[in-house]
């Protein structure tokens, strides 16, 4: 079968069940669990699914009103990278973590000369690696392989501590005034933290569907982040809170998207 085939198999019985195990699809195709991880890094790059431990999930909004079209998600997710891509330099050493607004951020990077790329998300550092820029540098930490593309783990941890970054995006699962910045995956958030620490500005990638939502870690409060970018659905009520706590609030239009 082919990787195109095995995608829309997953993509469909995520749509059926609203969550998937790679256990089961490992099982169910017959092939390697790296081979359905790569497949689950694939369909969350485009924003089709959300990858979680050990499996993926549909993508869902925070405010009860059911999933997302896969249009609606691609659209908040390129309008955000977008407006971050925007502000990278050339010459510049930023850090990548692990999301999907991430890889869609690594994608929108391609244009930007002499860029040295950290992360410790093994397919943002596939995307960096095939610019078409000769000059960029791929650094990607050491580690054990999480429940996702994300190394984790002491190593990651350790080498993080050493680098010092120009700017670091962050993608997140869930933003709070209380609790800050999220993440779902306990493993994760370690390493998520000693990227931020490696980082002389945090700007954090969001929209709308992570507000209100918690996750099981805290990976930065909300007055660490220099800018958090979200999309034009992000409700009044989160804008007055972020504005108040965030360095800067940045809202962008989205084009075929949802709208506030």
């Amino acid at each position: 079968m082919l990787a195109r085939q095995r995608q829309a198999v997953i993509l469909e019985e995520t749509r059926r069940t609203g969550a998937v195990r790679v256990s089961d699809l490992v099982s169910r195709l017959g092939v390697s669990d790296m081979t359905i991880r790569r497949d689950l890094d694939v369909l969350a790059g485009r924003g089709l699914i959300e990858k979680v431990y050990g499996g993926a999930t549909m993508v869902t909004r925070s405010d009860g009103g059911g999933t997302d079209t896969c249009a609606e998600t691609r659209a908040r997710h390129e309008a955000i990278a977008a407006e971050a891509a925007r502000r990278v330099r050339p010459g510049q050493a930023i850090g990548l973590s692990s999301s999907a607004v991430t890889t869609v951020l690594a994608r929108a990077l391609d244009p930007v000369p002499n860029l040295t790329v950290v992360t410790n998300s093994l397919t943002v550092a596939d995307i960096a690696a095939g610019s078409a820029q000769p000059d960029r540098v791929v650094v990607l930490t050491g580690g054990v392989r999480g429940g996702s593309d994300v190394l984790v783990g002491p190593l990651a941890v350790q080498s993080l501590r050493g680098l010092h970054l120009d700017m670091v995006f962050l993608g997140v699962h869930g933003i709070c005034e209380r609790a800050g910045f999220t993440v779902s995956n306990l493993t994760q958030s370690e390493a998520d933290r000693a990227l931020v620490e490696a980082g002389r500005s945090l700007v954090v990638l969001a929209d709308h569907t992570r507000w209100a939502t918690v996750g099981i870690s805290t990976v930065a409060s909300l007055s660490e982040a220099k800018v958090l970018i979200s999309d034009e659905g992000l409700p009044e009520d989160a804008r007055e809170v972020l504005s108040a706590h965030v360095g800067e609030l940045v809202v962008v239009p989205v084009e075929n998207g949802e709208r506030a």
